[in-house]
């Protein structure tokens, strides 16, 4: 399971919403099959929607995989 505080803090050079996203997709594709989401991204551009647009890049790394 990749937990999305792990993801953030393993990966200090990401500073975007968008760069996060994808790498929460990098993790679906590489095998992961649950995220949890234990913590809110805490980026300037953090859309409301931030859980949606998260599993859905999950699941589009899950699809590629």
């Amino acid at each position: 399971m990749a937990q999305l505080s792990d993801l953030i803090i393993g990966h200090p050079e990401v500073t975007k919403f968008k760069q996060l996203e994808e790498l929460v997709q990098h993790a679906g594709a590489s095998g992961e099959m649950f995220l949890e989401f234990d913590v809110k991204p805490d980026f300037r551009d953090t859309p409301r929607n931030w859980q949606w647009q998260l599993e859905a890049a999950f699941t589009r790394g899950l699809d590629f995989g």
